[in-house]
């Protein structure tokens, strides 16, 4: 019984990778959750426009609108080239965390979300940093030129840190 779930298993995983180089997943799955992560950011920082009462908040959330539509067009090119279908919503996890936030409004929105800004370009700074080093062609060369725009976004977050978290509710 054990024996025939781990030879299915077995067969499943070596289906799955039938015929793709380890390279090739990792591209694809790169460029799949580059796309997400995009498609996220930018329906954040429209929230952080709306929901905001903070000028500075409001400002971070048309920075990242703005950078992650022309980070998503790069990520789109690149899905083309390695005939990945682009997807077209962030993943069930963004899209849960964005309904959460969504109920916010003024300073507690304000600390989650630049709390979440923060933790979230941590994780992709490390994901594109890895990609640019290790990476293949094309999707290195797209990680490479998107990295300096998450540090500016980290960087930006990190700066509101202190005056969010000592607004008043």
């Amino acid at each position: 019984m054990i024996s025939n779930v781990v030879t299915a298993a077995a067969f499943a995983i070596a289906l799955a990778s039938f015929g793709l180089p380890a390279e090739a997943k990792d591209q694809k799955a790169f460029i799949r959750e580059a796309i997400q992560g995009n498609l996220a950011e930018i329906e954040m920082g429209k929230l952080a426009q709306q929901r905001s009462k903070n000028d500075g908040v409001k400002s971070f959330g048309r920075m990242l609108v703005d950078d992650h539509t022309a980070a998503n067009k790069r990520a789109q090119a690149v899905a083309q080239q390695l005939n990945v279908s682009s997807p077209t919503r962030p993943s069930l996890k963004q899209r849960a965390t964005y309904a959460a936030h969504s109920i916010l409004r003024g300073a507690t929105f304000d600390r989650r979300f630049v709390s979440h800004m923060i933790s979230d370009h941590q994780k992709d700074i490390g994901a594109y940093r890895s990609q640019a080093q290790t990476g293949m062609q094309p999707t290195a060369g797209m990680a490479k030129e998107t990295l300096p725009t998450l540090e500016k976004h980290l960087a930006t977050a990190k700066s509101l840190q202190p005056n969010v978290t000592a607004q008043k509710r």
